[in-house]
């Protein structure tokens, strides 16, 4: 098979062509063809590919021009010089293979590396070099690639794929279909599944959306359902919807697809079928009528709709929400690793809008409403808590996007980027939005860098130390909000040139600390 590569595509293929050895991850958004620049790569022996979903094992042999064997179930490999694996066979197969029986090992889906599992296989074989793709944004949670890979050799992520021109924006909306999940137990990293179900497949909410598709919807559509039964009931309510499921058979589901393309069926509901793998460029509409918390699932759900098509203006993304309690809910901020839980849930509806503009908009909602200013801080403890991070007690605001800033007075900040997928992050000082930032530390795990900025602080901006330390804000913070502080807040509300909404909240209820937090914004620091 011959392929044109496009030239980032060719840029990857160079890079790490280039490598003589180790291990290194490749960051490349989903739609932007990672297993064809897997499928390019120079290979000096035999290559094992790793897959974690059994639907994903087949598909890299039409990229390739030599022998290729699969390792899945009923299927073995005897020597091919490409083998592609289910990661679940593969560890249970070891024996037949020696250590040194590849020279390259490529893992897709990497963010999976972590696992036991992989690291059996990655401790049985030697291989000359080990590549690993990702198409999930900057990691949020504790799981740690950083042992398994030494760097990203190569990113480009989905925004880049969108303002290139390479892949469609999205509009994205939400409909609240009035769900509660907050008891729905999860398993292997989602929703148990029966659980799921029957908390979400009800008339009523069924209903909703239909009633979605039917007002909301733009041409051709992809709806994910929680299993069968859930689909099922949708397709009951969505005139010449038609449900693929895993029990369709091969044939039929060929058939139902090109039916789809040549637009004589309007709409396919489907349970775990089309989350990988099925190239549809003209899907216009994807509706995520069955909630997950796994970024990698719901990235690969939406991923769908991704492709450019003659006449597609865009992807409309339909996210249906409900309550979630404790859980975290995967919408289309999601897409970019950007998180809008500082945003108020009152106006968490509106983070509405076109993807690229999608952390404007959640920027402006924190920016112009001081409760969320407040309870940006508040939060940051418990992302500390739970990341098993040491924050060094500084006075630390969080961005959508993951970055730490603090204010150091004069519009001087001292940031640390969001980490990458590799727990890296880089340390710096900004002296205002137009400058360019004074190195600290780069390349440095997270907790590092914290410990760097801690050190630096000290060192630097000891005497401001009540600006940058939480703890003593915190301590001559509890008192209620002083007079000149209240005058203060009232006179900066009546002369901003930005547009601050306080009417979530009185500011003479606010202590002193929140107070300050509220000043400190008000003068754009």
């Amino acid at each position: 098979m011959n392929i044109e590569l496009r030239p980032y595509q060719q840029e990857c293929v160079d890079t790490i062509n280039n490598l003589e050895n180790g291990s290194h991850l490749v960051s490349v958004a989903t739609g932007l063809g990672k297993t064809v620049i897997f499928s390019q790569l120079k290979r000096r022996g035999r290559t094992l590919i790793l897959s974690h979903r059994d639907e994903l094992v087949h598909q890299p042999q039409m990229y390739f021009n030599c022998s290729f064997g699969v390792e899945q179930a009923a299927e073995h490999s005897n020597g091919e010089e490409v083998v592609s694996a289910s990661v679940q066979s593969l560890v249970r197969r070891l024996n037949k293979f020696s250590p040194d029986d590849f020279d390259m090992i490529i893992t897709d889906e990497a963010h999976h590396a972590a696992a036991p599992t992989y690291k059996k296989i990655y401790s049985y074989f030697k291989p000359r070099i080990h590549i690993g793709f990702t198409a999930t944004p900057k990691r949020g949670d504790k799981v740690r690639l950083d042992d398994v890979f030494d760097d990203i050799v190569f990113s480009r992520d989905l925004k880049w794929g969108i303002d290139n021109g390479y892949l469609s924006d999205i509009n994205c909306l939400r409909v609240n279909l009035g769900y509660d999940l907050s008891n729905v137990k999860k398993k292997n990293g989602d929703f148990d599944t029966k659980q799921l179900s029957l908390s979400i497949n009800k008339p009523e909410l069924n209903q909703t959306v239909a009633e979605s598709y039917r007002q909301l919807a733009v041409g051709q559509t992809l709806i994910f359902a929680a299993d069968i039964a859930h689909a099922n009931a949708l397709s009951m309510l969505i005139d010449g919807s038609v449900v693929v499921s895993g029990k369709t058979p091969s044939e039929q589901r060929k058939q139902i697809i090109k039916d789809f393309i040549e637009r004589k069926i309007p709409c396919i509901i489907n349970c775990m079928v089309f989350t990988e793998g099925t190239d549809i460029p003209l899907i216009e509409t994807v509706i995520a009528a069955r909630p997950t918390v796994n970024a990698s699932l719901y990235t690969q759900m939406i991923g769908r709709g991704l492709r450019l098509y003659k006449g597609k203006k865009c992807l409309t993304l339909i996210d249906c929400v409900g309550a979630s309690g404790r859980h975290k809910l995967c919408t289309a901020p999601t897409l970019l690793g950007l998180d809008y839980s500082s945003v108020p849930l009152k106006k968490q509806a509106l983070v509405t809008g076109m993807l690229t503009q999608m952390q404007e908009t959640i920027e402006l909602l924190i920016n112009n409403t001081p409760r969320a200013w407040i309870l940006n801080v508040q939060k940051i403890s418990l992302w500390a808590e739970n990341n098993e991070v040491n924050m060094r007690g500084i006075n630390w605001k969080q961005g959508c996007d993951g970055s730490f800033t603090c204010s150091l007075g004069n519009n001087l900040r001292i940031i640390i980027d969001a980490a990458d997928n590799l727990g890296k992050t880089s340390v710096y000082t900004l002296k205002n939005k137009y400058s360019y930032p004074d190195m600290i530390a780069e390349a440095v795990a997270l907790q590092g860098a914290f410990d760097i900025a801690y050190e630096y602080l000290n060192e630097n901006y000891s005497n401001s130390k009540p600006l940058w330390d939480k703890e003593s804000a915190m301590r001559w913070g509890k008192k209620p909000i002083s007079e000149r502080q209240l005058k203060l807040i009232n006179r900066m509300k009546t002369y901003s040139n930005i547009d601050i909404d306080f009417s979530d909240f009185e500011v003479s209820t606010l202590n002193q600390y929140e107070a300050s937090i509220v000043i400190d914004r008000l003068m754009g620091n």
